[in-house]
């Protein structure tokens, strides 16, 4: 066994003192974005997917939360999964995983697919095709953006997500489309999968998991309304592939400011066998299986994104009290 994989054998044994790194992802792209350098691309991924098959034993999800649950799980425990369902998860990401024997769950936000667009989409994508050098969104509440290069269109997206991303769903996707026709754009209705997409990736062998309807914050919502959006996704994507789906991953994910404890007990009622959110840290047999953590270091060496997970299995996982 190579060093490394000594190390984290180390930090997560089998059995009852065993850990859980789930490795979580949103895009990767055909090739790099001038305006997201640092967003994962197809060379980016297959390098990642060298480290992690070597370093780990790389589960299907479903069978990692069985292995948490009864102190199974082997040393090195890993699991892969993606959040929204972009389109590029189906085109680019599933071909390296194919080709690396990988199994990873893909967490569908079902109001989007065949042709939807997710609200922060519309933001980046207006930006993106803008042919102003300012955007002015005074009108909106939004003020005025320099957006010449990419550095200011990066700088004016990450502005305009914050100011946005908290508002409820319905002023939040009815003030981005007025962003869209201020900024004289059309965006882009491709950037998700399609129906029968998601089909052939349960058919690949990968897993499909819920993500709610509309991917809004469900500490935002009232509880019956949180409820609708969890229990609707999982009925959609159990009809969408004839069978039933045990998995949830929260809407941006975040412990205490995105979902609450009563969330993580609504998808315990639902009839789900666990769920993810974006929390920091690996998972033990305390760990809450309705709130396991996710974690991926973007480090582009070798040394350093192994140092960045040797750290996360050490970390302690931030959770909602239930």
């Amino acid at each position: 066994m190579n060093l490394v994989r000594s190390v984290f054998s180390k930090l997560s044994p089998m059995g009852s003192r065993s850990r859980l790194s789930v490795f979580i992802f949103h895009r990767v792209l055909p090739q790099p974005d001038p305006i997201f350098p640092s967003e994962v691309d197809a060379v980016r991924f297959d390098q990642m997917m060298c480290w992690v098959k070597d370093w780990f034993d790389v589960m299907p999800l479903d069978q990692a939360v069985t292995g948490l649950k009864s102190a199974t799980l082997p040393a090195r425990a890993a699991a892969i999964s993606f959040d929204d369902g972009y389109a590029d998860n189906f085109a680019v990401a599933l071909p390296i995983l194919q080709r690396h024997g990988l199994s990873s769950t893909f967490f569908i936000a079902t109001g989007f697919l065949d042709g939807g667009r997710m609200w922060n989409d519309t933001i980046i994508e207006s930006i993106r095709a803008c042919a102003f050098a300012t955007l002015d969104l005074s009108t909106l509440g939004l003020g005025a953006h320099n957006i010449r290069t990419p550095d200011e269109k990066r700088l004016a997206i990450a502005a305009l997500i914050r100011q946005i991303k908290y508002l409820p769903v319905a002023i939040r996707i009815d003030m981005t489309e007025k962003i869209a026709q201020v900024s004289q754009v059309d965006p882009p209705r491709d950037l998700m999968m399609t129906s029968g997409q998601v089909r052939e990736m349960d058919r690949a062998g990968m897993q499909i998991g819920a993500h709610t309807v509309t991917h809004p914050i469900l500490a935002g919502l009232d509880l019956q309304d949180a409820r609708q959006e969890i229990a609707d996704s999982k009925a959609c994507l159990e009809h969408l592939l004839g069978h039933r789906v045990g998995l949830f991953a929260y809407p941006n994910g975040k412990p205490g400011a995105d979902y609450l404890s009563e969330h993580a007990t609504l998808v315990r009622e639902l009839g789900f066998d666990g769920a993810f959110s974006t929390a920091a840290g690996t998972a033990n047999l305390a760990t809450d299986v309705y709130q396991i953590p996710r974690f991926t270091p973007w480090d582009r060496s070798y040394l350093r994104f192994g140092v960045r997970l040797m750290r996360n299995l050490r970390s302690q996982q931030q959770t909602c009290a239930l």
